[in-house]
């Protein structure tokens, strides 16, 4: 990806964050050890995988098991989010590499969905270093991740480069919102880094 193409995805990506997380209560989440916020942290690398979309999410430590539906680009120019609604589910943006391509790929989800409560990513901020993230693809296999970091942000100070540089290993990037809210929103972006630490067919 572009340096040119990378700023205007996160640019997008930032800009359908900050008002596309659901609406609803101020998130709060359980107290877990801190995690370190440097996206670099060292993690086992496993071969990347060919590209095939994912189709489901698993994240144990927190509960989540998801379907992942596709979000492409809005009119606007602005990264599609998962439509709020009772059943929430988690979004791959379609022009990111597929979980387990080298690159980062990127699953967007809402914290909470308006009237109908949690969102599926509600208790993102509780993972930790270490947990596990499944992504089951549409060709049968599965991309375990591992996660390296955690970083809960203000949007006004996104790190685009951080998330959406170009890497030379397969890793993913989970982004929701977190923090108190602010008018019609959530003040931060809460961001999971992981790499791919193995594969099942």
């Amino acid at each position: 990806m572009s340096p040119l193409s990378r700023r205007a995805f996160g640019t997008a990506v930032l800009a359908s964050l900050l008002v596309g997380c659901g609406g609803g209560e101020a998130a709060t989440t359980k107290a877990r050890p801190a995690v370190p916020t440097s996206p670099s942290t060292t993690a086992k690398s496993a071969a990347p995988l060919a590209r095939s979309v994912p189709a489901r999410l698993r994240i144990p430590a927190i509960g989540v098991d998801t379907p992942v539906i596709r979000l492409g680009l809005a009119a606007d120019g602005s990264v599609r989010v998962p439509p709020v609604e009772a059943h929430d589910r988690a979004g791959w943006y379609e022009h990111s590499p597929t979980p387990g391509q080298t690159g980062p790929s990127v699953i967007l989800g809402h914290v909470t969905v308006g009237p109908h409560g949690d969102g599926v990513f509600r208790r993102m901020a509780e993972l930790r270093r270490g947990d596990r993230i499944l992504a089951r693809l549409e060709n049968g296999s599965t991309a375990e991740f591992t996660v390296t970091s955690l970083r809960t942000v203000d949007k006004a100070e996104f790190p685009t480069k951080d998330v959406y540089g170009d890497v030379d290993r397969p890793e993913l990037r989970l982004i929701t919102c977190g923090g108190p809210r602010t008018g019609a929103g959530y003040r931060d972006n809460v961001i999971v880094f992981a790499a791919l630490s193995s594969t099942s067919p």
